[in-house]
């Protein structure tokens, strides 16, 4: 490839991260193309910035591949500050939602060097495995449904956990795809490493699986955890859920419906309550609500053929159940809700109306965090802007974990 095509290439790749093309249509391709340019710009950054170099030291001197490389350097340092304003985002969303002074109800402040982003974990954002962790791989969860009823449990590597708080972590892929291998690593990892105990799981995918098998696996999971977490350390009283994308819809789902038993067919009597969920970039419209062309069209076009195989106008109840907007409730458990503001995938306004419902009917704690410039997926390696969510969702957690330690009605401040 030439120098002008690859400098036309990272260009394009740079004005769809600042600018990501709208519409169903474009969506996936968008979104692909948005959410890797975005999370490494600084990679892209420096090969645009060495490849043009080298060029010029060759002698050549395109005008137009040059203009290119000028303004896609211009649009990825503009990403790049962006990424880094997240930080300042996720601290207001926290301090406006549990308090300016919740860093004291922390075991201890952060510190700016673990604020800071990890520049050389940057180098390779794809490696996050953490030496201090340990895991304990296909526990079964169910026997009945092969690997799809299998769990990992991310243990400290060092010495022993007892009554230590528990993370479930639900996978996303539009229902239908991923795996527990995939998704949460670098959050799992984290509070591992600070002594929690964090389950993975897998469950049952579609088109094999029809609705609502998944969310029916997913309290499956809570019910095992609370009845066998203990002997690997966990607190079964005390159980944290997140996931994002497909699982953070599932994630939500499943804390906002502890009561609803059709959804545990042979396990009715079990608890599957949760104390607080963190989804991100989540789904919560089954039945589009909202009105908008987006949530319809994800209705109709997806959902309806591949997960709930039945369509709207014949079982309008299948998708209201499902959608965690319409599940609302004043026993609602706490949540920290975190979207990006430019996800062409599940577009922010389905965010946005959630925590509308969730501030408006419950009495829960609730943060939100609207990420600048983010796109679907921002978390599932390290970039700058996954580092300040990680921070902040550990500072969270912590925090509720505390208060919870000490008996503290989170609800009521």
């Amino acid at each position: 490839m030439s120098f002008l095509r690859r400098r036309a290439v990272t260009a394009a790749l740079t004005a769809n991260a600042l600018h990501p093309l709208p519409g169903y249509g474009p969506a996936v391709p968008s979104f692909f193309a948005g959410w890797l340019t975005d999370e490494l710009a600084p990679h892209w950054l420096a090969s645009t910035v060495l490849d043009t170099g080298v060029q010029l030291a060759r002698g050549k001197r395109d005008p137009l591949a040059l203009g290119l490389a000028v303004a896609s350097v211009a649009g990825l340092g503009y990403l790049i500050d962006q990424s880094g304003r997240v930080r300042e985002e996720v601290e207001t969303a926290l301090t406006e939602s549990i308090g300016a002074d919740y860093a004291e109800q922390l075991d201890a402040a952060p510190t700016p060097a673990e604020l800071a982003v990890p520049w050389r974990k940057l180098v390779n954002p794809f490696r996050m495995r953490d030496a201090g962790v340990r895991v304990e791989k296909d526990i079964a969860y169910d026997d009945t449904t092969g690997k799809r009823g299998l769990l990992d449990i991310y243990l400290p590597a060092a010495g022993s956990v007892e009554r230590a708080p528990v993370l479930l972590q639900v996978h996303g892929g539009a229902w239908t795809v991923g795996s527990k291998e995939e998704q949460g690593i670098p959050l799992m990892h984290r509070l591992a490493s600070k002594g929690w105990v964090c389950v993975a799981i897998n469950y049952r995918l579609s088109p094999r699986a029809t609705w609502p098998e998944h969310v029916v696996d997913v309290k499956k999971a809570i019910a095992w955890i609370k009845q066998n977490i203990a002997a690997y350390g966990g607190d079964a009283d005390y159980l944290a859920i997140t996931g994002g994308s497909a699982g953070g819809h599932l994630a939500s789902l499943a804390a906002l419906t502890p009561h609803v038993k059709e959804w545990q067919p042979g396990f009715e009597d079990a608890d599957t309550s949760v104390d607080v969920a963190v989804p991100v970039y989540g789904v919560y419209d089954f039945a589009g609500v909202q009105g908008t062309k987006a949530s319809t069209q994800l209705r109709d076009r997806f959902l309806a053929k591949r997960v709930m195989k039945t369509t709207f106008a014949a079982r309008p109840e299948v998708f209201e159940q499902a959608s965690p907007l319409l599940q609302v409730t004043a026993e609602a458990p706490d949540f920290f809700v975190l979207h990006g503001r430019y996800d062409t995938l599940v577009p922010v306004a389905q965010a946005r109306a959630f925590v509308e419902a969730l501030r408006s009917v419950s009495t829960a704690t609730v943060a939100y965090a609207e990420l600048p410039g983010a796109q679907h997926a921002f978390d599932i390696f390290f970039s700058i802007r996954s580092s300040h969510t990680l921070n902040a969702v550990d500072r969270f957690l912590h925090w509720h974990w505390n208060r919870h330690t000490r008996g503290v009605d989170v609800a009521a401040g």
